[in-house]
Parts: C-alpha cells; structure tokens; sequence
C-alpha cells in the first residue's frame, strides 16, 4: 500500500456555521453517543429556551463532541437532523475528500488508536476536560490512497456487519440467561424446584414455632411488644404455593430494624464504620468506600451488623439485598438500610431469593411509597407478603438454587466473555488493516 504521513489538520478543518437563534422557532438539539453508537436527537426546544451560542449543521456532517471525543463521541449527521444545531462542545469537521474519504475516518474514528489520539489531544481541569485544537490537528497519522481507502471501508463494513451479528446473538443468549434465572426463582418460590418434605413438617407448624420464640423475647423484655399485623386476605396472595406451606406477613418472621439518621449536628458518641444504601449490591457488599459516624453506647446493639442478617435497600434500587457473612460486628448501618433477623432458624438466603424473584418480576413494586422517588418502607417490609415452607425444605431449595444460579453465573460470564473477545477482534483487524 502507498501511505503518507499527514496531520490532522491537513485532512479536516472545523466549520463553524454560527445562527442567530430567534425565540420563537423550534430547534433540532443533538447529542453524540459515547463509543461509537452515534449521532441522535438531544431535544427539541425554542429559541427561548437556548441561551448558549449555536452552529447549525446538515445531514451528513462529520462532528464530534470535544468533551467526550476521548470516549468515542463521533459520528455523521443523519438525513432526518438536517438543519439541527449545535453548541461550541461540538465540532464539525469537513475533510478534504481529495485526501480521506468520509467513510473512512468514521472507520479511522471507532479505532483504539483514533481514541488514543484524542485522549493524548485533551486537557483541562478534571470537570473540564476537552479536546485541544492544536493538539489534535497538529497529531500525525499514515494515510492511504483514496482507492486503498474505499477497499479497506468495503472490508469494515463486512467485517462490522459479521460483528454486528454476532453481538445481537450473544445479546439475545444473555437475555435467555436473564429468562432461566428468572424461571429457576418462580419455581423455587412456588414449590416446584425441590420435591416436598416427606417428614410431615408443614409451614404452619414452623410460623407457630417463630410467634412462640417471639413472645419468649418479649417476656424476657428483649423486645418491644409490636402492633398486630393485618391478617393477609386473598388478593394480598400473588401466586399459589403447595398446601404444606403457609402465608405470612415477613414482620411476623423477623425482628426488622431501619438505621441510624446520619447528622453531623446531633450524632454523638465514637466513630464506627457504617453501611449505606451504596455499599449493598445484590448477594455482596462493596467495602473500598465504607464511611464512619458517632454512635453512643446504648446504640451499639440497636445498630450492629451481625452475620446472618439480611440488609435491605429502602431506595435507591429499593429491595435490592444482600446477607452479612462476616464475624466482624463493628459495622453499623445508616437509615437508607433495613435490617432483617430471622427467627426460628429460619435461612435468611431463601428471602434473599425470594426478594429477588419479586424484584426481576416487578412484583415488589406493589410495596413501594412515594409518588416521585419510591421507597421499601419499614411499615411495608413488616407488611410483605411471603411464603413459608417448612425448614428442611428451604434448606433444600436455597441449596438447589445456588447451584443453578452459579450454573447461569458461568453462562453469563462466558458470554459476556465473547462479547469482550467480539469486539477486542474487530480492534484487532482494524489495527492490523490500518499497519503499512
């Protein structure tokens, strides 16, 4: 091939076709889809409305964002954004076609290599960060000829399209995964995954045994008599269950707790780590970022974390949980956290499912308050409608479970795994394509 090193500015120069925005007319706003996704309609809006200066660009443009050009914001105006306008961020760029063709760098443009070029071209405070003019058009790259140019754009496009087929295939493998995942946790909550307990235990007997060990503890005053919970009617029951299981309220099952108000003006007592909202991820925790507050003496119970609790997201991602395997009762929890102890001995990793199942399903939504942002209350956690198989069975189910949903854990990752091999192939090619 017959390559020559050129600059950038030698190949595109900047149009900047400034308009005079008039109030009362409707405008085309667009915005730049980072990695390569695009250029796409941001809004409509009045003149009115837009305060900063404004370009006006055509279908077929090149432009770029000079803010997130290093995250591979590029793209060629689509026919139906004719006439739209853009803000000084944004960068319209005509190439010299005698030189490069159109096609050509937008392929030249979804490369590593061009993201390179911009994240070495940019600069600016961390909040500011931008593409620099003489940075960028002052770098140095190999060309090829026009016809060298229009072969290799033939070759991307079948190669981007074999990609592109390839991608919606492990899109749609990934979906199925979500589906049997989806489907393991309906059966398991309806009494399908494990066959029944043979022992004659029932659900009945187990929630007589929790209200018999809770009115221990409130006899012995280590908890607070709580206000009866309504007894659950037919439409409160969101799907069959075997006959050996029972209905309940979680309240009945567990002592739940909400956490400590975080305020600096008030809090008082010694620093210890707590827990937000933030740090519970589903089945794990994320500990890189825990933060501490004042806790005084006769909070330290109240508030603890203890191995075996289920901590609950009141928003958020509200519902969303995990299980505190650790022996390490110094942490605490803050208010945007529900704390759940189970009694009776009761596996805390068949809620932990069971929430799940109501999460993915969207069955959970049903519990939520607020008319803006939506919250997992106290009053409807205590309220929530659970199933209560028997102990051994749980046992059974949470076992059979975690073994199937490791299984959809290993198909999930080797999928993702192609994916990333997917797209790392077609940078290869790309790379290997443009090499003199």
């Amino acid at each position: 091939m017959s390559w020559k090193t050129v600059k950038l500015g030698d190949i595109l120069k900047r149009r900047r076709e400034t308009i005079k925005v008039l109030p009362d007319q409707e405008y085309k706003l667009v915005t730049i889809k980072l990695y390569h996704k695009g250029v796409v309609l941001r809004n409509i809006s009045k003149g009115s409305e837009i305060k900063s200066p404004m370009s006006s660009i055509k279908a077929g443009d090149f432009i770029l964002s000079g803010i997130d050009a290093r995250n591979g914001a590029f793209g060629i105006v689509p026919d139906e954004l004719e006439g739209a306008i853009i803000t000084n961020d944004f960068w319209c760029l005509d190439p010299d076609e005698s030189l490069i063709e159109k096609e050509f760098l937008l392929f030249l443009t979804s490369t590593d290599f061009f993201d390179h070029i911009c994240k070495q071209s940019s600069d600016g405070t961390t909040q500011r960060i931008r593409l620099q003019k003489d940075k960028f058009f002052n770098f140095q790259i190999d060309l090829p000829t026009l016809e060298e140019q229009k072969l290799l754009t033939s070759k991307f496009k079948t190669l981007e399209l074999k990609n592109s087929e390839l991608s919606t295939e492990l899109t749609h493998q990934l979906d199925l995964v979500k589906q049997l995942r989806q489907s393991f946790l309906r059966e398991a909550m309806q009494g399908k995954l494990v066959a029944p307990t043979h022992d004659g235990e029932t659900g009945q007997q187990l929630l007589a045994q929790i209200k018999a060990e809770k009115a221990q503890l409130i006899a012995d005053k280590k908890l607070k008599k709580e206000k009866d919970l309504p007894p659950i009617k037919a439409e409160d029951i969101p799907f069959a269950i075997p006959k050996h299981w029972t209905w309940c309220r979680l309240g009945e099952t567990s002592i739940n707790r909400l956490g400590k108000m975080l305020d600096a003006t008030k809090n008082k007592g010694l620093y210890y780590p707590y827990l937000r909202n933030l740090n519970v991820q589903w089945h794990s925790f994320i500990l890189n970022d825990i933060l501490q507050m004042k806790f005084e003496e006769h909070e330290l119970e109240e508030y603890s974390v203890k191995k075996g609790d289920l901590l609950i997201c009141e928003g958020g991602e509200p519902g969303r949980a995990a299980i505190w395997e650790s022996n390490d009762e110094s942490f605490k929890f803050q208010k945007a956290l529900h704390r759940v102890r189970f009694l009776a001995n009761v596996p805390a990793k068949f809620y932990l499912f069971y929430l799940e199942f109501l999460c993915v399903s969207k069955k959970i939504q049903d519990y939520f308050t607020g008319s803006g942002i939506q919250h997992f209350t106290g009053k409807s956690l205590n309220l929530l409608t659970i199933p209560l198989p028997p102990l051994s069975e749980q046992r059974r189910i949470v076992e059979k479970l975690e073994s199937l949903m490791q299984t959809c854990d290993a198909l999930e990752a080797s999928i993702k795994n192609s994916q990333l091999q997917n797209q790392q192939l077609l940078q290869q090619v790309l790379r290997e394509a443009l090499k003199r």
